[in-house]
């Protein structure tokens, strides 16, 4: 399994924020449609509230990838950058390999 993992840094750490975060629930549908997707967490800092890193796990690098070349995922991508500002030195996104998974129980949040 693979994780992919980028981050993000809203406008503000308000409605910028709220509007980022409902945006990554509403493409959860869209994820689950992906053959290989396997989950996806999104965190948010608590020393920097417009920070967010989103991580998504899929089988494959392949499995990811295809997926970003479905229609409509630009459109949607497109959508969730609305709330965000540039960051400067903001990493890229990174694959990496699920070396130790060990995944607690579901809780409402």
């Amino acid at each position: 399994m693979i994780a992919v993992i980028s981050h993000a840094w809203t406008k503000d750490d308000g409605a910028a924020a709220d509007a980022y975060a409902r945006g990554i629930e509403d493409f959860l549908d869209f994820h689950r449609e992906q053959p290989g997707f396997r989950g996806r967490i999104l965190v948010r800092s608590t020393t920097d509230t417009t920070h967010f890193t989103n991580i998504r796990f899929f089988d494959a690098v392949g499995d990811y990838e295809a997926m970003i070349h479905r229609p409509g995922y630009a459109d949607r991508i497109n959508a969730l950058a609305e709330p965000l500002r540039p960051h400067e030195g903001a990493p890229g996104k990174d694959y990496a390999d699920v070396v130790v998974q060990d995944w607690p129980e579901a809780a409402p949040l």
